[in-house]
Parts: structure tokens; sequence; C-alpha cells
């Protein structure tokens, strides 16, 4: 069976198209949803041609009211998408030729296909990051405001899952910051290679019109052009880069989820999960699932699919425009779709957060977390640091013999292993002792905490 080849291109065919071929490479199942950005470049492209002469005012205001008309059609739902055209973009041309007749045909005059794609895409990108963008701001100010209210939150810091030295919740959270505020600084620099315009690149050599080429990108919002038609139609960079900065993104996102799924079990019982972010059992009445970090933990795998798939996409092309690239919209948009909506999970829960206080402390006075602390005291009182780390290393010995934790021990316990410990030693061997001697920019001391958020508010705003 087959299908009329498309009036836009197909005057050089001397059969119609196989209908399996129409639909199996038709995008307009996906890329319609970038109907908004094609409108408004058609809108800039038409006003542009307008005032360098080649179109006329006359059918400049039919293309511009025709294609606002239209965009009220497909907000409302009521537009048709026709899969023998292809796509986003001779949709809406060919709607427009139906609507205002011939001047509809003159729209195109001075553009492919090819560089009216990769526009929109940039427009499309340039949107999402700023809508991204957004609700990292909403995360880092709920980690700000949380770490804030628990600065002097003491907690068991870890390495390899086992209790390292004690320190604040607070500065926990801050790390998480730091995280997301790289994600954001990453997608300022990409917005500016992604705010680039092709549009005049034409198929891939420009056009014989002369158009303006600044006058579009000025009217689009970009704040420069694509210096080369060639690459301007052929370029991915800006969509592989975005894939990247998601995945950097959900990376971040995952470990954050794991944390919080090991917090929020019975095991640890650090922080409580609000229930509208968990799930129960169907089988076990007593279960309350961290079904939100889970599945966000889960959902990092697709968005690093993307950034593959991406790659291998662009690997083998030679320049310019080959019809592969049709398949960079379908990771690039699920890309943007899952990463706006595990922010907004998180932007939404993070601010909800309860630490169990009591139990994080209970936490932080096992695993001997104070002994770096014990050996940095020895080392002040002259004892080389190498010899003060095996005097506290037979302490701990001692220590997991008795049951007992270095601040637990008597004086006489502890002068065992060194005649250089005094009564003073147990100021640093206290949970608040500890923490408080970090006072330093980076340190986990809780007025470094407090310090360290007035600086993360100003830094996102």
């Amino acid at each position: 069976m087959s299908t009329p080849s498309s009036s836009m291109w197909g005057g050089r065919f001397a059969e119609a198209t196989d209908q399996f071929v129409a639909q199996f490479t038709a995008s307009v199942q996906f890329d319609q949803r970038m109907y908004r950005q094609d409108i408004r470049g058609s809108i800039a492209h038409a006003t542009m041609l307008a005032e360098v002469g080649v179109l006329n005012v006359a059918d400049r205001d039919l293309i511009i009211d025709g294609l606002n008309a239209i965009e009220a059609e497909i907000a409302r739902g009521e537009f048709v998408w026709r899969v023998e055209l292809e796509d986003v973009h001779m949709n809406i041309e060919s709607r427009l030729t139906d609507r205002i007749g011939i001047a509809g045909k003159r729209l195109h005059t001075g553009r492919s296909r090819n560089d009216q794609v990769a526009t929109d895409i940039r427009l499309y990108l340039r949107d999402e990051i700023d809508a991204i963008r957004g609700e990292l701001k909403r995360l880092m100010t709920g980690l700000i405001d949380l770490a804030e209210r628990e600065a002097e939150t003491i907690m068991p810091g870890f390495t390899h899952l086992q209790t390292a030295q004690p320190v604040t919740f607070g500065h926990h959270l801050l790390a998480w910051f730091e995280n997301i505020k790289r994600d954001d600084e990453r997608l300022v620099d990409l917005r500016v290679r992604v705010n680039r315009m092709p549009l005049g690149s034409a198929a891939l050599a420009g056009t014989t019109y002369p158009i303006d080429r600044r006058i579009t990108a000025k009217l689009l919002g970009f704040d420069g052009l694509c210096e080369n038609s060639l690459d301007a139609v052929s370029d991915r960079d800006f969509a592989i880069e975005f894939c990247s900065a998601s995945a950097l993104i959900m990376m971040h996102l995952s470990r954050f989820s794991e944390e919080l799924v090991l917090w929020a079990s019975a095991q640890f019982n650090f922080v409580d999960l609000p229930d509208r972010f968990c799930t129960g059992s169907s089988i076990m009445p007593q279960k309350k699932n961290p079904d939100v970090p889970e599945l966000v933990r889960g959902k990092s795998g697709r968005v690093f699919g993307h950034l593959m798939a991406l790659l291998t996409l662009m690997k083998g092309q030679p320049l310019a425009y080959n019809k592969d690239n049709q398949e960079d919209k379908e990771p690039l948009f699920d890309a943007a779709d899952t990463v706006m909506g595990s922010l907004r999970a998180f932007a939404d829960m993070v601010p909800a957060l309860v630490p169990r206080r009591e139990v994080m402390r209970e936490a932080a006075r096992r695993g001997f977390a104070t002994a770096t602390d014990l050996a940095d005291y020895l080392v002040k009182r002259g004892l080389a640091f190498r010899d003060a780390h095996e005097v506290v290393g037979k302490a701990v010995g001692y220590g997991v013999s008795s049951g007992k934790d270095l601040a637990e021990m008597s004086l006489a316990e502890l002068q065992n292993f060194s005649a250089d410990i005094g009564e003073d030693v147990f100021d640093v061997l206290t949970l608040e002792g500890s923490v408080n001697a970090r006072d330093h920019i980076g340190g986990t001391a809780p007025n470094q905490v407090r310090a360290a958020v007035v600086r993360a508010r100003q830094r996102i705003n």
C-alpha cells in the first residue's frame, strides 16, 4: 500500500511513498511538541523577509496572523496532525496554506527544514534549560533552608559507608547543595552555546536571497549566529552536552536518593519521609516504601542511556545533515522530561524531610568517630602523627574488645596507651567538641555551616 508523495517535496517523484515508509520516516508523532518554537521561528523569519524586501508586508501580515491562529488551534487541541506531512514543520506550513492561500507557500523562502529544525531544537532546549534551572533553584533553596535549621544536628559522617567522623546534618546537606550548584553552573555555560542561531543556513550552503540573519536572531532572542552553514545544520553538540549535563544531574540525584533510602530504613532511621512521597505494600501492611527516591535512582539509567544514544547517533555522520538526526529528538525530549520531573519531586520532598536528631546523634557515638580527634590531640601534645595514629589504633582495639567507645573510657584506661593524655582529652572526645573543632571555611562546625548558608543564598541569587 502507498500514500501520495508529500505536496511539499514530491515534485520529482514518479511513484507514491510506501505507506509503511511514510509511517516509519515520520517524526510528527514526537516533534509536534515543538510547535510553539516552530511558529515563533516562522514569525521571525517572515518578519525578516519583509524587512529585506523578499516578502511584501501584506503577505507578512497574513502569515503572522495565520500562524498565531494555528498556535491557538493547536493549544485548544483542534489541530489535526497528519503523518503523511512527516513533521511539525510541514504540518504547520500546510495548514497555513490552507488558511491563507498562496501567501503561505512563500513562508519557506530562504530556508530549509534542515536549518528550521536545528533552530526549533535550540529554541526548545533554551526553554527547557530555563525551566530546569528554576527547579534546581527550588531544590537548592530547600537544601539551604534545611541546612540552616539543622546546623547543630550531629550525625555520623561516612567513608566506605563506615562511621568516619562526626559531622552536622546541615553540613551534609550543603554538600548536596554544592553538587546541585555545579549542575546549575553547567547549564548556564551550556545555554551560551545553545543560544546561537542556525536559521539562514538553509539546507547546507546558505541562500541566494538577501536575508539578514541578525534581524531574525534579535527577534528570537539569540545571542549570536552559527557562523558556518554546514556546521549549523548538522551540529548536535549542544544536544549531547545537554544530555551530559542531565546525566550529571541525575547521577547526583541518584546518590542523594541512595542516602535517603538508607536513612529512611529501620536500620538507620535517620529521617522520616512524609507519607505523600511514599507508597505501601499490597501484602505487608507495615511497609512504607521510599518510592520517589527509588524511582529517581532508577530513572538515572535512562538519561545515561540517552547520552550514549546521541553520541552513537552522531559519531559516524559525514557533513552535513543526514536523516539519522531525526533520532536526536526522542532521547533529548525524554532526558529533559526525566530531569524536570525528578527535580520537581526532590524540590518538593527535601524541605519536608524530618530528621530524627537523637537517632543521628546516637549513631555518631558508635564506631569510634572521634578517633582522629584523639590523634590530633596527641600531635598537639608533641607526638608525631604516625606515632599518635598507632596509639589511637591500640586504644580503638581495646574499645572493640571491651565494648567501650573512646569517650566512655576512663582517663586511666586512656593513659594506658599514652602518658601524654590528660583530663582535657574529654573535651575533644565529645561529639560537640569534634564538630566545633572543624572551624574553618568548608568545615562542619555549626558556625561555619551558618556562614556557608549565607554564602549559598548569595550564590543562588
